[in-house]
């Protein structure tokens, strides 16, 4: 919901950092990977009880995740690193309530199973819109510029991870957090159904 409002603040500071690091030889499918080896830590942290530590290798993850856009746009995008990319964010979003559910079963195991089934509900709305928008030729920059199209959503990255961030901050809290973020990321799944059915109507 915030990410459209977002990327002009974020994206400028994010590209002059893209471009030194592309002057120094850093790949995007090299950021790509850093940011993921973070945040296997970061689940990692949480799933042992270390939730502060969670929440930076987390902010850390999210940065290169900015960042290998950035470099992407200096040095070139590519398919590979656009699946990558994609693959990549949304293991580590499914990593990081997997974790709580280690760290806690008793109480975090059925929340985080709820959050989980939300999560692929309304991923599966978003990236099978992507592949019909491909066929069809839609385009949109609303989000920035992206290897496919980008739905919009009560739910996209912003709102993902200030939900993990109040997770790592109250732990204690989770299953209150995660089942209030399983509702909003159904929602979210059930407007992008119906805006993407409205869009798909008419033949190819």
């Amino acid at each position: 919901m915030f990410d459209a409002r977002l990327r002009p603040l974020i994206d400028p500071p994010l590209d002059a950092i893209g471009r030194r690091l592309a002057r120094i030889g850093m790949s995007a499918d090299g950021m790509t990977m850093l940011g993921f080896a973070f945040g296997l830590a970061a689940a990692l942290s949480i799933a042992n009880g270390y939730f502060l530590a969670g929440l930076v290798l987390l902010a850390i993850n999210r940065f290169a995740d900015g960042l290998d856009g950035a470099v992407a746009r200096a040095t070139g995008r590519t398919d590979r690193g656009g699946y990558l990319d994609i693959v990549l964010d949304f293991f580590i979003y499914g990593a990081i309530p997997f974790a709580f559910a280690v760290a806690d079963p008793a109480r975090n195991a059925l929340p985080a199973a709820a959050l989980l089934l939300a999560f692929y509900a309304n991923g599966s709305a978003f990236l099978a819109f992507a592949v019909y928008a491909q066929k069809r030729g839609l385009e949109t920059r609303a989000q920035g510029a992206k290897s496919l199209y980008f739905l919009g959503g009560l739910a996209e990255g912003a709102e993902t991870i200030l939900a993990f961030a109040l997770m790592c901050l109250l732990p204690e809290a989770f299953p209150l957090i995660a089942l209030l973020f399983a509702v909003i990321c159904g929602l979210s799944a059930a407007a992008r159904v119906t805006l993407a059915t409205r869009m798909l109507r008419s033949p190819d």
